[in-house]
């Protein structure tokens, strides 16, 4: 009965609708920590992580993360789910999984990684749910975790767009170091993205090349974009570029947050298009603090709630005050331990809908091609250089 009325209010609600960072949420989904499996330091693992972690991943891949980290980090998301509720906003979950289930397909077996971060593999844009094919192996059966939601949010009428699932075979995946490899781990065999390489301004959607992301997936995500949306790649100083949510982050129309150790190579397109581009601060997070999958500029991954909130981790002070002197009101929660696993607030969430005032025309800040990056995938380019 419960699922009848809530099926009820999202279709006299609208399913979905979200074409930005900032405008007000009204829905969303928050991630769950349980289940969380422990990745097993494959290539493409290897290539997104720090070497001083392997080891701790070569002593635990394959089995659940431990009780010390899962359960503090599970306490985090409730937390951030009941305080989004607590705000009017409607919150939805991932179905909990045995992620540390062994596997197989044709191609290959092993244990999965967990559903903590809806962000990597959805995304919505307009009236359209993207679904992503994800490039590690340890994500192949994650979308499982999400079909009950997305399978009723398509049933109430919402537009569902699945990117081809890959293979995932060998020939998707180099060595570190293989002679000829280049930067990046993914080859151009098949085409693959995470969701999180997508930052969204209204109609206008930026991506990089990426450890996750290969040109094939972004020309995929070219070809298939609902009509009236533009893809632009940017290209960053960045020596291992995976989601953009921790490199810039669009706080409101004309405004955005950006890594100041990740110089953008279009900063100048950005800002002839009418954005101010702010600096985040350096992050607070303790140097032997245990962060296996991510970096500390997960300070800057941040969930704007309206153009006025902002969800911020508690202990970031210099970015709450920051935040503050933009203009924010800052809602401050622990989120630590969900750093542990990965992600920030941004990664741990996916805005199914946000209200859209049709004034708001964000036109004016509408962005020109962005050079090189662009033109290599319209031409089909399969180089793997990041634009200089």
């Amino acid at each position: 009965m419960a699922e009848k009325m809530m099926e009820e209010s999202d279709n006299r609600r609208g399913v979905v609708g979200s074409f930005d960072e900032w405008s007000p949420l009204e829905e969303v989904i928050v991630g769950t920590a349980l289940g969380a499996c422990v990745p097993e330091p494959d290539p493409w693992v290897r290539a997104c992580v720090s070497s001083r972690n392997v080891p701790w991943l070569e002593r635990f891949g394959g089995t659940p993360f431990p009780r010390d980290i899962l359960e503090p980090a599970q306490h985090e998301l409730d937390g951030l789910a009941e305080t989004l509720r607590a705000l009017g906003i409607a919150v939805r979950r991932p179905e909990p999984l045995d992620h540390c289930q062994l596997r197989s397909t044709p191609h290959f077996e092993g244990r999965g990684l967990y559903a903590a971060m809806p962000r990597d593999i959805l995304s919505v844009l307009g009236g359209t749910l993207l679904e992503a094919p994800m490039a590690w192996r340890q994500r192949h059966f994650e979308h499982e975790a999400y079909r009950p939601l997305v399978e009723r949010y398509a049933a109430a009428g919402a537009t569902r767009l699945r990117a081809p699932q890959p293979l995932r075979r060998d020939d998707l995946y180099r060595s570190p170091g293989e002679e000829g490899s280049g930067p990046f781990v993914t080859t151009e065999r098949e085409p693959c993205f995470d969701a999180a390489e997508i930052i969204r301004c209204g109609r206008d959607l930026f991506t990089q090349r990426s450890q996750v992301t290969n040109l094939a997936g972004i020309r995929w995500l070219r070809d298939h974009l609902p009509a009236g949306f533009r893809l632009h790649r940017l290209s960053f100083d960045d020596p291992n570029p995976m989601h953009m949510d921790s490199t810039l982050m669009p706080l409101r129309p004309g405004l955005m947050l950006v890594n100041p150790s990740r110089p953008c190579h279009q900063r100048d397109l950005l800002e002839q298009a009418g954005w101010r581009l702010v600096e985040a601060p350096p992050p607070a997070l303790p140097t032997d603090w245990p962060l296996f999958l991510s970096s500390p500029w997960l300070s800057m991954n941040l969930l704007v709630i309206d153009p006025r909130r902002v969800v911020v981790e508690r202990e970031e002070r210099a970015t709450i005050r920051q935040l503050r002197a933009l203009g924010f009101e800052t809602i401050e929660l622990p989120f630590r331990h969900v750093y542990t696993l990965g992600g920030g607030f941004h990664c741990a969430t996916c805005d199914v809908r946000r209200r859209r005032d049709p004034a708001d025309d964000i036109a004016r800040y509408r962005f020109p091609g962005c050079g090189e990056a662009d033109d290599a995938v319209r031409a089909g380019r399969s180089a793997d250089r990041p634009s200089a």
